[in-house]
């Protein structure tokens, strides 16, 4: 999803993906059933955002099948230039588009893991492809989707978490308590399943305000025996 959302976010106005034939791949990851799922899933994704899901089609095809590739591609081609320029078309302006792509490209990680177990699907049916991603289903994914926040009054400071984090995205330190930068948090839930139970100091928030992180002045954590007398 992240390579499609990064052609869309550089002004191409249609992405067209090439795969073996289901139940033809000679690999036994079977990656093209999984790429099937993530073109549904990315395409009420793009809904979702306002853009029109035909500007990204998968074809299944053998090596031998240059027609099917010719045939696909020229019908794909015809398609884009009907819908005309991306973002314009949809009267979506450039600069508003970028942002929003740019978002959906951060939450690829919790895209994946809300759907893991339907991009583990293996559809053999085109009929079948409507129906593994609902408009309502994608709707409330996002109005749902979770923030993690560190409780200043739990963290130790134990840098486990900052030191799982995919995306450097936990600001901490020795001694200091930690603060996750919630414009960098691509919300994977790492720091969540990190923090040790003992501490328990990422809570997951879900249609709330994120707290505001604590002051700087007050971020420093004194060892019991190490206060100044």
């Amino acid at each position: 999803m992240a390579f499609v959302l990064k052609a869309l976010s550089n002004g191409v106005d249609g992405v067209f993906i090439g795969a073996c034939r289901l139940n033809e791949c000679n690999y036994v990851t079977q990656g093209n059933f999984h790429t099937l799922n993530m073109v549904l899933l990315l395409k009420r994704v793009m809904e979702h955002i306002g853009l029109n899901p035909e500007r990204l089609r998968i074809e299944f095809m053998s090596a031998a099948d240059a027609s099917v590739f010719v045939e696909g591609v020229d019908a794909f081609v015809k398609k884009v230039k009907e819908l005309g320029p991306l973002g314009q078309g949809e009267g979506i302006d450039r600069r508003d588009l970028k942002q929003r792509l740019a978002e959906m490209s951060n939450l690829v990680p919790y895209l994946k893991l809300a759907n893991q177990e339907k991009l583990a699907s293996r559809l053999q049916a085109p009929e079948d492809y409507e129906g593994l991603f609902t408009k309502e289903e994608i709707d409330t994914l996002f109005r749902e989707i979770p923030s993690y926040y560190i409780d200043p009054d739990k963290c130790q400071a134990c840098m486990i978490c900052a030191k799982r984090c995919p995306v450097e995205a936990i600001d901490g330190g020795k001694n200091r308590i930690h603060i996750i930068d919630q414009e960098k948090c691509i919300k994977c839930g790492t720091c969540f399943e990190a923090c040790p139970p003992r501490f328990g100091a990422v809570t997951k928030i879900s249609g709330e305000p994120v707290p505001p992180p604590i002051p700087e002045e007050k971020r420093t954590i004194v060892r019991k025996g190490k206060e100044k007398s």
